[in-house]
């Protein structure tokens, strides 16, 4: 599923996208495509989160890229009821949880949509889902499966 979302420039929280500003350019590519992706080092074989242009355990700039599950579940999360950054006050209340990643041992932090804060709850299902700016950006946040 993907959702189209606006914000204002200023205090943009997304990243430019493109080769020329990051070298983890890859990452967005592959949202474009509903690949959720992170990077790997070939030589310690570390897996990263966020995804990198260096590994930060031995230094080796020889990574690859590699899927991530698209499912898992709630290990701990927050509301956001006030204060919200400029450009998300319109989606207050909503939803950050740490996600644990089917099979991995890390968690990522992301927004929940589609679920009140007061529902939230530890070990709820999630699944992936990538979002569009208006200008072409993507990012990704998860939803209760079901």
């Amino acid at each position: 599923m993907t959702a189209t979302i606006r914000l204002p420039y200023l205090l943009d929280f997304y990243p430019l996208q493109d080769e020329k500003y990051t070298r983890i350019h890859q990452f967005f590519t592959n949202l474009k495509v509903g690949r959720f992706t992170t990077t790997k080092c070939r030589d310690c074989e570390k897996l990263h989160w966020q995804p990198r242009a260096v590994c930060p355990d031995c230094g080796s700039e020889n990574l690859e890229w590699v899927d991530l599950p698209k499912t898992g579940e709630v290990h701990a999360f927050t509301a956001m009821l006030l204060g919200a950054p400029m450009g998300f006050e319109k989606d207050l209340p909503f939803v950050m949880a740490l996600v644990k990643l089917d099979g991995l041992d890390f968690k990522i932090l992301s927004r929940v949509d589609g679920i009140k804060h007061e529902d939230c709850k530890i070990g709820m299902r999630l699944k992936f889902k990538t979002v569009t700016r208006d200008d072409g950006r993507v990012f990704f946040r998860f939803e209760p499966i079901g």
